[in-house]
C-alpha cells in the first residue's frame, strides 16, 4: 500500500462479504479489524443459504411478470412470495423504487452475470490461499421447467446471459435425467450451466475468518456499534461498552443493518430485508445418500434451489417474504420445501430436517452497493440480496482495490458499471 492509502481499516460485519473483504484488504497490506455483533462469524444470512454459486441465477427480479405473480400469491401462505401488507414507509418506498428499476432490468441482469462470472475465480482463489474446505462441488446447475411457457422464458434469458459471456445450454427431459439420475418427475425441458458450482457458505466464511485471524486480522466479536461518525479524515466507531476507536477507513458489510449505519454516516442506502427459508436434510442412511442429487437444481416455477453439501447433507432453499426485520420460522413456509424434496426425491428420508430463515439485504435495483460513501474514509460492500455468496469474491476484490490499490502482480482491475 502506498503512503496515501488508509492503513487502519475496520470491516463491519463478519458474514460472507465481510470476511472476503477483510481477506482482500489484508492481501494488499492493510491493517484490518473485523467488528461483528455475534459471537462467531457467519451467524446471520451467511449461515444456511441455498449453497449455489450461480451466475445462471443472476436475473434481477425487476419485471412486471414478477409483480403480477406477487399479486396473485398475496393471499396464499405457502406461495413462493409473501408480503405483509401492514403500513410501513420503508417497505412501500422500497417497493416504489423497485418498480422504478424495471426499465433497467436487462442491463442490470447482464452486469450481475458478468460480476458473478468474475467472482468464481476470486472466491476459489481465496479458498486456495486460506486452505478452506467448504464442500465445493463443480457439477454445474440444472434449471428445470415443467411447462413450455416457463421454458421459453428461460430460452430468452439464456440468450441474454450469452451477451454477458455465460454458456448455458438447453437440455431435453431425457438429458436432464442423464445429468442427474436421482431426479424424478415429468419435465418439458431444462437448461444446464456446467460452469456453476455449489458450496457451504457457512463453512467457507468460518474457515476464511479463522485463516484471516491466524494471518493477523483482528476480529472483535460480541461487539455492537452504537455510533459511527466521520471526523478529521477518519471514522470514529463507538461500541456498546462506551469505547471509541478511530480508523482511517471503514467498509460497511453489515447486511440488513447497513442501512442504519449508512444513515449515521450521511448516506442513503435503501436496503430492505427479504426473508428466505432453507432446510438442511440429514442423509444418515445409505438409501437417502443414493437418492439425493449431487447436481444442483433450480426449479423456477417453485422458486426453489438445492445443493448437496458433502455425503450426508442436502440443502433446499427458497421463497421470498417481505415482512420487515422478522426472523420467525413459519411451518407453512418451510413445508413447501419439504414437500418439494419428497416429490422429486422420494427415496430420501426427511425425518431429520433442520429449518432456517435469513434476511437477504436487498437494494431496489437488486445490485449491490460497492464503493465510497460521501464522507472521507467511508466505503460500502453490501446489499447483495440473494446473490451474496455468488458475488462476494468479486465485490470484495473491487472494494479492496478502491481502498488499497491492486494486489501485487494484478494487471486487470475488476470494475462494476452500476453502484
Amino acid at each position: 500500500m502506498t503512503k496515501s492509502h488508509p492503513k487502519k481499516i475496520a470491516v463491519i460485519g463478519a458474514g460472507i462479504t465481510g470476511v472476503t473483504t477483510a481477506w482482500a484488504l489484508m492481501q494488499r497490506g492493510a491493517q484490518v479489524t473485523v467488528i461483528e455483533r455475534h459471537r462467531y462469524a457467519a451467524m446471520e444470512t451467511s449461515f444456511a443459504n441455498g449453497g449455489q454459486l450461480s451466475a445462471s441465477n443472476a436475473e434481477t427480479w425487476n419485471q412486471w411478470s414478477t409483480v403480477l405473480k406477487g399479486l396473485k400469491w398475496l393471499m396464499k401462505s405457502d406461495a413462493p412470495f409473501l408480503m405483509n401488507l401492514s403500513p410501513s414507509w420503508r417497505k412501500y418506498s422500497w417497493i416504489a423504487e423497485f418498480l422504478s428499476e424495471i426499465p433497467h432490468y436487462k442491463e442490470n441482469t447482464v452486469e450481475t452475470v458478468r460480476l458473478a462470472i468474475k467472482a468464481r475465480a476470486a472466491l476459489l482463489g481465496m479458498a486456495r490461499e486460506a486452505g478452506v474446505d467448504f464442500n465445493l462441488e463443480k457439477r454445474g446447475i440444472l434449471h428445470i421447467y415443467r411447462t413450455k411457457y416457463d421454458y421459453d422464458h428461460a430460452a430468452e434469458m439464456t440468450r441474454l446471459y450469452a451477451t454477458a459471456g455465460l454458456d448455458r445450454r438447453a437440455v431435453t427431459s431425457e438429458e436432464m435425467k442423464a445429468i442427474e439420475p436421482a431426479l424424478t418427475g415429468d419435465f418439458h425441458g431444462g437448461f444446464y450451466t456446467e460452469s456453476d458450482m455449489t458450496g457451504d457458505i457457512h463453512r467457507f466464511s468460518r474457515g476464511l475468518s479463522a485463516a484471516a485471524e491466524a494471518s493477523g486480522i483482528e476480529f472483535r466479536y460480541d461487539t455492537e456499534i452504537t455510533q459511527a461518525s466521520s471526523r478529521d479524515g477518519g471514522v470514529m466507531l463507538t461500541y456498546g461498552t462506551g469505547e471509541t476507536t478511530r480508523f482511517d477507513a471503514i467498509v460497511v458489510c453489515a447486511g440488513v443493518g447497513s442501512r442504519d449505519l449508512a444513515a449515521q454516516l450521511g448516506d442513503r442506502l435503501p436496503i430492505y430485508p427479504v426473508k428466505g427459508y432453507s432446510i438442511t436434510v440429514s442423509l444418515d442412511d445409505e438409501q437417502s445418500q443414493d437418492a439425493a442429487p449431487w447436481v444442483s437444481l433450480l426449479d423456477d416455477e417453485a422458486k426453489i434451489v438445492s445443493a448437496r453439501l458433502g455425503k450426508d447433507r442436502f440443502r433446499v432453499a427458497g421463497t421470498a417474504e417481505i415482512n420487515g426485520y422478522n426472523l420467525d420460522i413459519r411451518a407453512d413456509r418451510v413445508q413447501p420445501l419439504i414437500n418439494w424434496t419428497r416429490r422429486l426425491f422420494p427415496g430420501m428420508a426427511t425425518d431429520k430436517v433442520r429449518p432456517w430463515a435469513g434476511l437477504r439485504p436487498m437494494m431496489p435495483s437488486m445490485m449491490p452497493r460497492v464503493g465510497a460513501g460521501r464522507a472521507p474514509g467511508v466505503f460500502y460492500n453490501t446489499g447483495h440480496g440473494h446473490l451474496g455468496w455468488t458475488l462476494s469474491g468479486a465485490t470484495a476484490e473491487m472494494i479492496a482495490e478502491q481502498i488499497a490499490g491492486p494486489r501485487s502482480g494484478e494487471v486487470v482491475p475488476l470494475k462494476m458499471a452500476a453502484e
